[in-house]
């Protein structure tokens, strides 16, 4: 077998919980990495919640920087809708330092979610 343990970095960017509103991640620094991941994780749906995922990204942290990722900087796409009980994942092959994900309500209730940046190509490892 092979060693992943010593060559990813994972940053939470939205906490397991179950979402009721748009929820914004704070910046994710990608510097010391060459490559980044989204994973996403859902669970249950209430009252047909219409809940979608994007990535944005910046050479800043300032807020009003970020912007959405284009397509061919991305590896996969966000579904239209996230889907209960379901696994995602997208890769980022873009070059800004920072990256953060926004999961929208579109309408209903509510979304059992959490996301993780899994970043890879470490400039040193092991990562701690």
């Amino acid at each position: 077998m092979k060693d992943i343990y010593s060559g990813l970095g994972i940053v939470q960017a939205l906490a397991p919980a179950v979402v009721t509103a748009t929820a914004t991640s704070a910046e994710i620094d990608l510097q010391g990495f060459n490559s980044a991941m989204v994973a996403i994780n859902t669970g249950a749906i209430a009252a047909a919640g219409d809940f979608t995922t994007k990535l944005q990204e910046s050479d800043t942290t300032t807020s009003g920087d970020f912007v959405d990722v284009a397509a061919a900087d991305l590896l996969g796409v966000f579904p239209a809708s996230l889907a209960a009980d379901s696994v995602y994942k997208v890769g980022y092959v873009g070059n800004k330092r920072y990256l953060r994900t926004v999961t929208t309500k579109n309408s209903g209730t509510s979304v059992a979610a959490g996301i993780v940046i899994v970043l890879g190509h470490a400039s040193d490892a092991p990562v701690a």
